[in-house]
């Protein structure tokens, strides 16, 4: 897994953006699966929000190869993994069950770091603003362990292992797996009803949108058996985007922390994390973005919220060939969508 980036692609003729309209201008179907088959995706679903509501969900294509998908298609969404356990974390404190700023080693330490002082500097708010000191996942660093390479709180780097040392504090708090934790808080307030974090009972691979590479042959389905914070949740593009609505709806959050986590928390001045999105200020029409997106092999998602229009943007693809198909979309559907691909390359 790796972080989402955009690049900025130009469009053909085919379709343009709506301007200045707080409205979500999808391209149609037809449109829509032609640019599928240009970039060579199977399966494309789609979520739309406007005025704080869910006005659409749509899936196209096929699971696989001559197996068309249904509506509630079940996609590995990647990274959109962490706005989950983000939320539910921030629900929690507003609540007054968690701190933002209790140091993580009263509750857990991971073994590899537990010789070095720096874990008692750790804290939820490093975690979710990516400022922990740890690389994306252990095996990538040089010693292929948990290590820090930074004081945290001093810089900004993106880190799935920050989810997971917090997952394992969390666990120890509550005395619960993360999984009861984030559907107690989360998933049942919300009617969130086909959303996993791993193969249960309940995910069978008939509905199942089969990650692909670019040459269009699917990857071996992976069927994890335990919770991750950070990665291989799978959902409906109904359910997620409904979750996007309860963020811009700010259910279950306090002021404080809303506004905690819309405010850039890193000192430097080329990230733009607030706790758990990507925040992106000052977009024309006096508009701003809280984005998260996901790559995993075979999968490319997003999700963007625009508070001030009450809008909202959800797109999963199960291929490699994913995120020219995603940046096409958010550039005719959003207003500002080509002035926030432009912004976060």
């Amino acid at each position: 897994m790796r972080r989402f980036y955009f690049l900025l692609l130009l469009l053909g003729p085919a379709i343009s953006p709506a301007v200045g309209q707080s409205v979500v201008n999808l391209p149609n179907d037809t449109v829509l699966t032609a640019l599928m088959q240009k970039y060579k995706v199977l399966a494309l679903g789609i979520g739309i929000i406007e005025n704080d509501e869910l006005k659409n969900a749509k899936v196209l294509g096929e699971l696989k190869s001559g197996v068309p998908a249904p509506i509630n298609t079940i996609f590995q969404v990647a990274s959109l993994t962490k706005p989950i356990v983000e939320m539910t974390t921030l629900r929690l404190v507003s609540k007054g069950l968690w701190l933002l700023d209790e140091p993580l080693s009263n509750y857990w330490i991971d073994p590899d770091v537990k010789n070095d002082p720096r874990n008692k500097l750790l804290t939820t708010r490093h975690v979710l603003s990516h400022q922990t000191g740890f690389v994306n996942w252990r095996w990538l660093h040089s010693t292929g362990k948990l290590t820090f390479d930074f004081e945290p709180g001093t810089k900004t780097k993106y880190s799935g292992e920050g989810l997971e040392y917090l997952k394992h504090a969390l666990e120890v708090k509550f005395n619960m797996p993360l999984a009861a934790i984030v559907d107690k808080y989360l998933f049942k307030p919300d009617g969130m009803k086909d959303t996993h974090f791993f193969w249960d009972g309940s995910v069978t691979a008939d509905r199942y949108a089969i990650p692909h590479n670019k040459a269009i042959e699917p990857y071996e389905i992976r069927k994890n058996t335990e919770t991750s914070a950070a990665d291989l949740l799978m959902t409906t593009v109904s359910d997620y985007t409904t979750f996007g609505v309860n963020v811009l709806k700010k259910k279950g959050l306090s002021d404080k922390v809303w506004q905690d986590m819309i405010y850039i928390q890193s000192k430097d001045p080329d990230a733009k994390f607030g706790l758990g999105w990507e925040v992106f200020n000052h977009l024309k029409g006096n508009e701003f973005a809280l984005v998260h997106g996901g790559s995993d092999p075979g999968v490319r998602t997003i999700i963007i919220l625009l508070p001030e229009s009450k809008r909202g943007l959800v797109i999963f693809t199960n291929s490699d060939n994913g995120m020219p198909l995603i940046k096409d979309i958010i550039r005719a559907a959003l207003d500002i969508g080509e002035e926030l691909l432009e912004r976060a390359k």
